[in-house]
């Protein structure tokens, strides 16, 4: 039995105290780990740095403790029981670690519990204390043991690869209930909000009901499940858990109190919830075998991601259309914007989305200012595989199939068995569910050729358009009647005396010209540099026009002379061909349905 007491320390200070009692150490001398990375977030993490100390001791008194390596540590040989005592730094506001202060604690297990080894498959307790002159309250999906009302006390689970799956949120917010197919679920919010929680439980409830559905059950395969939700000024991001998962979000993602249209910033929330509900079952139970279990002491590598995240991507958004909250304009709508940023991306012309997979450890989860140029999202790029996969099943199977079914044989494979998926599993599968080919399939995961997807659409009666990009906040997806006649090629933001240049784009004008990120523009012409001189010189001056540029790099003066390029059309549209013929318009009815629910 291995038992973990949890104490709120020093908010102020950003400390958890945990003590860690084993009840049977190795007689040899117990050795301890802390895990590198956390699964579904492919970056080593080095979660060991935030202990500030460690000490501990058996029944006879202090015990020397050696330290092996940057997460490991061995106890001196001793009898019977033993208890670890550390501190854990917690000030990161993200969904990865752990975080404490005054207002708020919460932690996933990556970040907190010790594992012991060889005993990772006995049982673990964990304690979790209330802390003193704070009224606050527990939510977790720890399986509980003796709990107060507010959620203190003791929790059980039976491995630690299961501890480490149960975040817990600790604090005053505010719970959303709801039911789906019968089984509670709940939306946690902490930090400040007004928003319509009604409207949440409800549109909540239709989209993981519409994951149930699709995977052929009659309920989702948990006891329950936490939307772990931290409220911000400004942020995004989720994490997936085996019935819970941890989101980020900014406050005004969240549906205003009388508000009846969804937003863009709504519609975010919903898809990013969307996303780690259906992770449920892509990667949380079908998972790569490499997985199983997983080995956090270092990276695992697997070319599967694009799969597992790509898949996601495309039935997140897919979902809320399926369960009746959009429409398929505004579903269309999305789908652009996911290939838009496919469209602007020079790094699908470098690495392939298996490769990108492969790479996460190293190139993706560390992006810097030429990621765009570098490396492909296989979140991005796998969506859009996915949707070829899907459209191309449909077509070539007159409609009686589609990825769906692809996703529920895994489901009853690999999922309810816990047999994991090899690397070339999932494209087999999809291959046999179209019936025995897609031509297309190798090329667009192991090589850096061109997805045809135009012309896929097109027999869906779906229209394919190209515009030029009409500002940094452009995403794509919707028409526009102005467009710039230039391209500078340089992605900018305010700053003191200027604009800050943050990403060049390869070959570009302000590339060519020897403009990089990191410098500060301060002029245009002679004239004060300006998100509106910018704008202003690339929709009104024509290609090969020049501009004179001043800019500090580092403390140095420089002066740059660009020679501006025609935009290219890098921003996708999709729109419904009004004009389809009857084999295009029982396509589309098949694909996208026409109030909504699709087929």
């Amino acid at each position: 039995m291995v038992h973990y007491n949890v104490r709120i320390e020093n908010p102020h200070a950003h400390h958890f105290g945990v003590s860690c009692t084993i009840s049977e150490p190795d007689p040899a001398g117990q050795q301890l780990s802390l895990p590198a990375w956390i699964p579904g977030s492919y970056m080593i993490r080095d979660f060991a740095r935030n202990i500030l100390w460690l000490k501990a001791e058996s029944e006879a008194g202090p015990l020397e403790i050696e330290k092996l390596d940057k997460q490991q540590w061995r106890c001196a040989p001793c009898e019977g029981p033993i208890t670890l005592h550390y501190r854990i730094y917690a000030w990161d506001q993200s969904v990865r670690s752990a975080h404490l202060d005054q207002t708020h604690g919460f932690f996933n297990g990556t970040s907190l519990f010790l594992s012991v080894t060889g005993q990772e498959q006995t049982p673990h307790q964990v304690t979790l204390n209330a802390p003193d002159q704070l009224a606050w309250r527990v939510a977790t999906t720890l399986p509980a043991t003796e709990v107060d009302a507010e959620g203190w006390g003791s929790y059980h689970c039976e491995s630690y690869d299961a501890l480490i799956d149960y975040p817990v949120e600790m604090g005053s917010f505010e719970r959303i209930d709801f039911s789906v197919c019968g089984i509670p679920h709940a939306l946690i919010l902490s930090g400040h909000q007004d928003a319509d929680h009604q409207r949440l439980a409800a549109d909540l409830t239709r989209i993981c009901e519409q994951h149930s559905h699709f995977f052929g059950d009659d309920t989702p395969p948990v006891e329950q499940y936490l939307f772990l939700t931290t409220v911000v000024g400004e942020g995004y991001g989720g994490l997936e858990h085996r019935d819970s998962c941890v989101l980020i979000c900014s406050r005004e993602d969240l549906p205003h109190k009388g508000e009846t249209e969804i937003s863009d910033h709504y519609l975010q929330f919903l898809g990013l919830c969307s996303h780690e509900y259906f992770h449920l079952w892509n990667i949380k139970r079908i998972k790569p075998a490499l997985f199983t279990p997983y080995q956090l002491q270092s990276e695992s590598y697997t070319r599967q991601l694009w799969a597992y995240e790509g898949i996601t991507s495309y039935f997140d958004d897919l979902a809320l259309l399926e369960c009746g909250l959009i429409e398929p304009d505004r579903y269309l709508q999305l789908l652009g914007q996911t290939l838009t940023r496919l469209q602007r991306s020079l790094g699908k012309n470098i690495q392939s989305v298996t490769d990108s997979s492969l790479d996460a450890w190293s190139k993706f989860y560390k992006q810097d200012e030429n990621a765009n140029n570098a490396i492909v999202s296989y979140y991005v790029k796998g969506a859009a595989i996915a949707l070829m996969i899907d459209l191309s099943i449909r077509q070539q199977t007159q409609h009686q199939a589609s990825l769906q079914q692809v996703m529920q044989q895994l489901w009853q494979q690999h999922g309810k068995s816990g047999v994991g998926t090899e690397e070339e599993t999932i494209e087999n599968l999809c291959r046999e569910t179209a019936g025995g080919e897609l031509s297309f399939l190798q090329s667009a995961l192991y090589s850096t050729e061109p997805l045809l997807i135009e012309p896929l659409l097109q027999q869906f009666g779906i229209d394919w358009q190209l515009r030029p990009t009409t500002s940094n906040k452009d995403k794509g997806g919707i028409s526009e009647e102005s467009l710039p006649q230039c391209w500078l090629g340089a992605s900018l933001k305010a700053a003191e005396g200027g604009l800050e240049v943050l990403r060049i784009t390869d070959s570009s004008p302000a590339q060519q010209a020897g403009i990089s990120a990191g410098d500060r523009i301060i002029a245009l012409d002679q004239l004060q540099a300006t998100e509106g001189s910018v704008k202003s010189a690339l929709y009104n001056r024509a290609p090969g026009s020049t501009l004179q540029i001043h800019l500090f790099r580092r403390d140095e003066l420089l002066e740059m002379v660009v020679t501006l390029q025609a935009a290219p059309a890098d921003s996708v549209v999709l729109q419904q061909i009004a004009s389809a013929d009857d084999n295009q318009l029982q396509a589309r009815l098949q694909w996208l349905g026409e109030d909504g629910t699709t087929t």
